[in-house]
């Protein structure tokens, strides 16, 4: 037993990190960071969850479900920042968690993240194909049913060939180096704060204040037994819309490609987190004031829907152009981060080794992994499905993070370098953090969290029966044992 214990519990050294990280290629800046997190944390969700979030949940009150899940991801940001600046390594939390708390504790963290990553990547690129498929049907261009939705089952759908499509575009992207593809993610950000401002300046002159009251509607039960109103119908939002706020964890697993992360990764992530915070909220108010919000029941593209519905029907498809262009940027970020995580792992010998080679200094084995997995998820499973899942492997994370500060900081500048940024009004701060992703993630729908569980169980048998014996740290200590 004690040599189980001993496995599961031993602490990563920091500088074999450094040295195993070494050969990835420290090209991205402050901006590039910026970038990758409004492209990431800006993505599908800006365009759909307003509308859906409103209609089933919070009413009005929408922007402070948005509000709330801010206020709890600004709080974990701080944690994120602190430990990026100390441990700028490939695989954001598995790795810091693997070095503060241990291997098992850092493969609980990772894996939560991995489902993150596979269905983000498809659920944005799912999000992607309705308001690509919303913007050409005016034109009288629609796909067979077969081709562009996927199956629940009822609706006659096969595949959505479009997320297909552009999971590969990005794929080949990424292939080429993060240089190369951050001046591309840097210039698809600028187009869609565009026409996400855009959006906010026209929609603002099709308000209707009644479309404001009650602000908070009175609670009661939906059919599917979720909330709607009330404080309890935005806590309901909160746990729905907290995956828009994953993209702050995409900036620190790049930060062992970043120039100077003592400064960069803290810029990048609070800066990113902070323009994103603007802009859902301005979003969410103005989408609710043009229309009653149980308009947007069901809707996948409620930006676009509308302008149109407005009469600005030329702007919708200028803004819906210009947002399907953008919403690459959030598959660059999450593709680019999930591809980096998968790496670690296979650094680690916790997944099969060869996913921890580089080809040209770029982890492009873990990247076609994980295209193979998304594709498989955004092709086949139906956005609502995909939506409602991902928030539970960014909350788990998010918890370790925040008490990993209190292991970080007795270490820091003794074996892990005196970060640069730290988080303010330790030790409480950490705390909420926690019990702020704790409550969120309490507020899941049982079918979330039952799909968590079913996760985490199999994390722990891949643990078990594969990386705990094939990690590089149990190499190495046999290898000293031998030698010895």
């Amino acid at each position: 037993m004690s040599r189980l214990t001993d496995k599961m519990f031993r602490k990563e050294d920091p500088l074999v990190y450094q040295d195993k990280d070494s050969h990835l290629i420290r090209s991205l800046t402050t901006k590039d960071f910026l970038a990758l997190g409004v492209g990431t944390i800006v993505s599908t969700s800006i365009f759909t969850l307003p509308g859906v979030v409103a209609a089933q949940h919070a009413g009005p009150a929408v922007a402070l479900s948005f509000l709330a899940a801010a206020i709890v991801a600004g709080i974990v940001a701080f944690a994120y920042a602190e430990m990026a600046a100390a441990m700028p390594f490939a695989g954001s939390a598995y790795s810091w968690i693997n070095v503060v708390f241990g291997e098992f504790w850092g493969w609980i963290a990772g894996w939560a993240l991995l489902a993150e990553y596979f269905i983000a990547v498809a659920f944005v690129a799912s999000g992607l194909s309705a308001n690509f498929q919303g913007l050409i049907s005016p034109l009288g261009v629609k796909l067979p049913v077969a081709l562009s939705t996927a199956s629940t089952g009822t609706n006659g759908g096969l595949m959505d060939l479009i997320a297909i499509v552009v999971i590969l575009l990005v794929t080949t992207l990424l292939s080429r180096g993060a240089s190369q593809t951050a001046r591309v993610e840097n210039t698809l950000v600028i187009l869609k704060v565009i026409a996400i401002l855009i959006f906010i300046f026209v929609g603002a002159t099709a308000l209707k204040m009644s479309n404001y009251t009650p602000f908070i509607p009175k609670y009661h039960v939906n059919a599917d037994g979720s909330a709607f109103g009330g404080w309890q119908g935005i806590y309901a939002g909160v746990s729905e819309i907290f995956l828009a706020y994953i993209g702050f964890d995409s900036i620190a697993a790049n930060s062992a490609e970043a120039k100077d992360p003592q400064k960069t990764m803290p810029r990048g992530i609070l800066g990113s987190l902070v323009i994103a915070v603007f802009l859902f909220i301005a979003v969410s108010l103005v989408l609710v004031g043009m229309f009653k919000y149980s308009a947007y029941a069901n809707n996948a593209e409620p930006v676009g829907w509308a302008l149109r519905q407005s009469g600005h029907g030329l702007i919708a498809t200028v803004v819906q152009a210009i947002a399907v262009v953008g919403m690459f940027t959030a598959l660059i970020g999450m593709m680019l981060a999930g591809s980096r995580l998968i790496y670690s792992f296979g650094r680690d010998g916790l997944l099969p080794k060869w996913l921890g080679k580089l080809e040209s200094n770029l982890p492009n084995r873990a990247l076609i992994v994980l295209t193979i997995i998304a594709i498989a998820l955004g092709a086949f499973f139906p956005f609502t499905f995909l939506a409602q899942l991902i928030s539970a492997g960014t909350l788990i994370a998010f918890m370790f993070v925040s008490l990993g500060v209190y292991a970080l900081r007795p270490r820091e500048g003794k074996d892990i370098p005196m970060p640069s940024f730290k988080m303010p009004l330790y030790p409480v701060l950490p705390a909420l953090g926690f019990l702020g992703a704790l409550g969120i993630f309490w507020g899941l729908d049982i079918q979330a969290k039952t799909y968590a569980l079913g996760w985490f169980i199999l994390g722990m048998i891949i643990y078990f029966a594969y990386g705990m014996n094939h990690s590089t740290a149990t190499i190495d200590k046999k290898a000293e044992h031998e030698k010895d």
